[in-house]
């Protein structure tokens, strides 16, 4: 027997669902939720062991630290790209950011793998320039304006002897004390999720290089002990800032390498303590560190959004605990760290997690797909939150209102279309084409017909970017919107829908823009959005199908890609994706059989 959507026996697609449906429900913990795995990192491991080195040089329990750093180097000669550098995941190309970073560590620790530092220096030199000024000069020409990132690697670089501080930019710290309500109009170097570096990393800086500005010198005595008060106000409980090991490494090799590590109460010391422990805990056994703990709200979110498009709740035992579960995870008070207001959503149920706009619109979506009454007070917490964080361009950032114009600060595509999602559950757009987020989507298509989503890229693609991911997301917020208009002409509907179709692969798959590798994360989110839209599509559609089935019958529909972004240009793959979005696609597939 055939499908009315295209040409499979319905038998093979049934089994093909069943068996992703399975192993999504098998990464399920006992408490009811998921927690993923995100890759490990060879720049969080870099970073931990540079950190724990200099940390050790002054404290008590330096000794516990040694085969912590040892088993770090180990895992990072041991996945070394062939070409000598690394990159931020072991399926990563190698990047000099990275590199550098690993370079670094090695330096710092002092435990030299000879081969390993000699081929990351040609590969460097080869591609960057042999002085210490030139490799500089490309870390910052890699970030433009957005010091974010580029400080911290020139920082580690320059706390392991291979960059002078002069080339090093200065950060601001002292702004970190005016009140958190200014920050947006500071005009930070920094993105709003990067307030610990901007303290820590600003104050070793400053350590290091001083100012002739006597004003300017006598601002930032005024601030430093104040800075730090603010730094250890706003660190988890557990240590780890944003539960990333990069950064929260950054804050602690910053402080100790001009504070060192005492006992005290001093605020600084309070924060590398905290910060230490939070890279003991979460060192994985091979000696490697992750990107950041997990992912937990966003891919349970993601699990339950799925198991709802293929209209497949039943299979999800338990559903009152997981309501439970997600309604407890919501912000109940002010967060310490980005100000924002209660009612949003982070990505994990830890501490480090900071609410964002699409963490909060993906539980929310959750809540009511697990039957949650759309009056009940969290939901209404959480659309007060969504609608507090708009843009005055209409459209939605990820953590603060109109902190600043850095590409993590400003509005982006998916999280505006998440945004219109989560509103049009709760019955609060106008499907009439006047709200401010549908004409903020309308202005940033591209000509081509797609969107560029914010968080997402492919490394395949030129500059990194996935307008596959983007117009995807996008698309299920438009289409979802014409739903409610029917009558209403959407310009941006078909011309995304012709884009998509353009970029499809021979193999039947879809990659991150066009004459990319395909990717079962990519192929599924396009396959579940264009399914049932037109009879000009559907050869597209069973083409795709038939890529994800091929890929769930050999067994590689798990093998995740690194689609994603974190903090400025640093990639990661999380293990549930590929699962996840298989079956939202073939259980939609499936569900119009």
């Amino acid at each position: 027997m055939c499908s009315r959507l295209y040409h499979m026996e319905s038998s093979r697609l049934q089994s093909a669902y069943e068996t992703a449906r399975a192993a999504l429900l098998a990464e399920r913990t006992p408490e009811g939720f998921w927690i993923g795995e995100l890759s490990t990192s060879a720049l969080s491991t870099a970073t931990a062991v540079a950190a724990l080195a200099i940390a050790g040089r002054t404290s008590q329990d330096s000794a516990e630290f040694v085969p912590l750093i040892e088993n770090g180097l180990k895992w990072l000669a041991e996945h070394q790209n062939p070409d000598g550098g690394w990159g931020d995941t072991v399926k990563s190309f190698s990047n000099i950011s990275t590199t550098m970073l690993c370079r670094s560590a090695f330096h710092i620790a002092g435990k030299f793998t000879a081969d390993a530092v000699r081929r990351s220096e040609t590969w460097l030199s080869e591609r960057y320039g042999k002085t210490p000024e030139e490799l500089a000069e490309a870390v910052r020409n890699r970030y433009g304006k957005d010091r974010t990132f580029s400080v911290p690697i020139l920082t580690t670089a320059a706390l392991a002897g291979l960059v002078s501080w002069k080339e090093v930019p200065r950060l601001p710290f002292e702004m970190a004390c005016l009140p958190q309500s200014w920050y947006r109009f500071a005009g930070l170097p920094v993105v709003s999720y990067a307030l610990p570096a901007l303290i820590a990393i600003g104050q070793c800086v400053h350590h290091h290089r001083g100012t002739w500005n006597p004003v300017t010198g006598f601002l930032r005595w005024l601030g430093k002990c104040l800075s730090l008060r603010v730094l250890e106000r706003i660190q988890p409980s557990n240590g780890g800032f944003l539960e990333a090991a990069p950064l929260t490494s950054f804050v602690v090799m910053s402080l100790a390498s001009f504070l060192g590590v005492t006992n005290s109460n001093y605020p600084a010391q309070k924060v590398i303590a905290k910060g230490i422990d939070f890279l003991r805990q979460s060192v994985r056994p091979d000696g490697s560190w992750p990107i950041d703990t997990n992912l937990s709200i966003w891919v349970t979110t993601l699990s339950v959004n799925a198991l709802a498009s293929a209209d497949d709740l039943n299979s999800l035992d338990r559903q009152d605990v997981l309501r439970d579960w997600l309604l407890a995870q919501q912000m109940k008070e002010r967060h310490p760290y980005t100000g924002a207001a209660p009612g949003g959503w982070g990505w994990s149920h830890l501490p480090g997690s900071v609410p964002d706009c699409d963490d909060t619109p993906g539980a929310m979506l959750a809540l009511v797909n697990l039957g949650l009454d759309r009056n009940h007070e969290a939901l209404a917490n959480g659309m007060r939150w969504i609608d507090g964080l708009q843009n005055r361009d209409g459209g939605f950032p990820t953590f603060c209102r109109g902190w600043g114009k850095l590409p993590f600060d400003r509005s982006g595509a998916d999280l505006t279309a998440h945004a219109l999602r989560a509103k049009l559950a709760m019955n609060d757009v106008d499907p009439k084409r006047g709200g401010a987020g549908c004409i903020y989507l309308q202005g940033k298509q591209r000509s081509d017909g797609s969107w560029l989503p914010l968080w997402f890229g492919n490394q395949h693609a030129p500059n990194d970017i996935n307008p596959t991911y983007g117009t995807a997301r996008v698309l299920a917020a438009s289409r979802r919107i014409q739903e409610f208009d029917p009558e209403s002409s959407y310009e941006e509907v078909p011309k995304a829908v012709a884009f998509l179709l353009s970029i499809q692969n021979a193999d039947g798959g879809w990659g991150g823009a066009k004459d990319t590798p395909s990717s079962i994360e990519e192929t599924a989110l396009v396959v579940e959005v264009l399914i049932g839209y037109s009879e000009e599509s559907r050869p597209a559609v069973e083409r795709g199908i038939e890529y994800l089935v091929k890929r769930v019958e050999d067994g590689t529909f798990t093998d995740a890609s690194p689609i994603g972004f974190y903090f400025a240009k640093l990639w990661y793959f999380e293990k549930l994706y590929p699962i996840i979005f298989t079956v939202g696609a073939l259980g939609k597939a499936l569900r119009r059989t």
